[in-house]
């Protein structure tokens, strides 16, 4: 539990990295790269793959997430059936332990009748 603790605090933390860049090019949204000023068009290029490598991440990113919160959510339910069997069980066995208790009769073994 501690090691997923630990990687999903990781993860937050990159999150958030990635949300602060992803602010700071807010003012270059809307800006077509092609008019943009370029220093070589060498860098154009450079910064165009890189997008492409960017957008080709994120998209394995978001499929590994769904297919975590699907495994995720499996195990959830397994848990839950679980749960209600030992719920069931501990109800069963409470109701045994609630019952009076019959008295035995006893059979005398010791006369010859």
């Amino acid at each position: 539990m501690t090691s997923l603790l630990d990687l999903l605090a990781i993860k937050q933390r990159i999150l958030g990295d990635l949300q602060h860049i992803e602010h700071d090019l807010e003012a270059f949204r809307g800006q077509d790269p092609e008019a943009r000023r370029w220093r070589t068009p060498d860098d154009r290029r450079r910064c165009a793959a890189q997008l492409g490598e960017c957008q080709r991440i994120l998209a394995e990113i978001i499929e590994q997430e769904k297919q975590s919160e699907h495994v995720l959510v499996q195990r959830r339910d397994e848990v839950a059936v679980q749960l209600q069997g030992a719920h069931l069980a501990g109800r069963a066995r409470s109701a045994y332990v609630q019952l009076p208790s019959m008295p035995m009769s006893q059979i005398d073994l010791t006369s010859g009748k």
